[in-house]
């Protein structure tokens, strides 16, 4: 879609004027793709190693060389709404997270969440050492240019497990990173049923999935979250998140009796999972793609939703 959206619409009509090409910027919540790590499998028990792991990704190098600059990088499951949260937690969303403070990460207080970049003089070079260091800290020492876990000289290797061959020019520069730091990184791509199988019974290390999302959530963060649907075949709790103030906060989430209390209770939520690690954001386009006749007029004033083709008109 990238490139076909930055090469394919050229030609004479879009020359003289008679198609316009435009990017009309919304604000619908897009949820989270990423990917993600199954932490049912013990190499990916640890959120320091998951963590570690995220610094192999280089976003700004992809969006550059495969997504022609048109992708944003995600920071929130609940990306482009008043529902993510940024910065640090205060006011209304810090009073509901106090109470944890003792079963959570110092991160979640004292620190924005910021998935690694390469951006400025930040190289890929720089975000091996950060991931190097990392996993020393998490136990893991080089032999002989193998990452091992000290203690029982197990090797960090995984799969990523894909059924779609186009994501490989993602993976693969990814798999290259974590291998000079090595780690040994097998991507598979499967078909399609065998893919569907292996997902509903969580037979994977890690995948590609996109957690939805709406302006209004609700039940369905028990199924994403939620310990009750960590072990339940075809749920929505890819990454096997299972803790306790994580159910408390899914429970809180639904229970909200308002809009404004539902903001606060999501943010809050939003910022206790991005500091677990569950997964290593990957991105989202912020805008409608639209290829359209000259004489088509819309309003001024996009709605929330994007571009809204049924209430455009004809002007020539």
């Amino acid at each position: 879609m990238a490139k076909n959206w930055a090469t394919a619409y050229t030609g004479e009509a879009f020359d003289s004027g008679k198609i316009v090409k435009e990017s009309i910027d919304h604000d619908r919540p897009v949820g989270m793709q990423a990917f993600v790590f199954n932490t049912r499998r013990a190499v990916f028990e640890d959120p320091a190693v998951r963590q570690a792991l995220s610094y192999g990704f280089d976003f700004e190098w992809a969006n550059k060389d495969s997504f022609f600059g048109q992708y944003k990088r995600t920071k929130s499951y609940f990306e482009n709404s008043e529902l993510e949260s940024s910065g640090l937690p205060t006011g209304r969303e810090l009073e509901i997270l106090e109470p944890y403070r003792e079963q959570l990460p110092d991160s979640v207080f004292n620190s924005e969440y910021q998935p690694p970049t390469t951006s400025g003089e930040r190289t890929i070079r720089d975000n091996l050492f950060e991931a190097q260091s990392q996993l020393r800290a998490a136990g893991y020492v080089d032999q002989n240019g193998t990452m091992v876990k000290e203690d029982s000289g197990e090797p960090l290797t995984f799969e990523i497990l894909l059924d779609q061959k186009t994501f490989e020019r993602v993976v693969l520069p990814f798999k290259k990173q974590l291998g000079r730091l090595g780690i040994e990184v097998t991507v598979r791509i499967v078909d399609t049923s065998q893919y569907a199988e292996r997902w509903r019974t969580r037979d994977f290390d890690m995948t590609v999935f996109t957690f939805q999302q709406s302006d209004s959530p609700g039940n369905e963060q028990k199924d994403y979250w939620h310990s009750s649907s960590a072990d339940v075949d075809s749920s929505g709790n890819l990454a096997g998140v299972s803790h306790p103030v994580i159910d408390e906060l899914v429970d809180y989430l639904i229970q909200a009796p308002n809009r404004e209390e539902l903001v606060y209770r999501t943010r809050a939520l939003d910022r206790v999972l991005l500091h677990h690690h569950y997964v290593i954001p990957n991105w989202y386009v912020p805008s409608d793609r639209i290829a359209y006749w000259s004489f088509l007029k819309r309003p001024d004033t996009v709605p929330k939703d994007g571009a809204d083709v049924n209430n455009w008109w004809i002007e020539r």
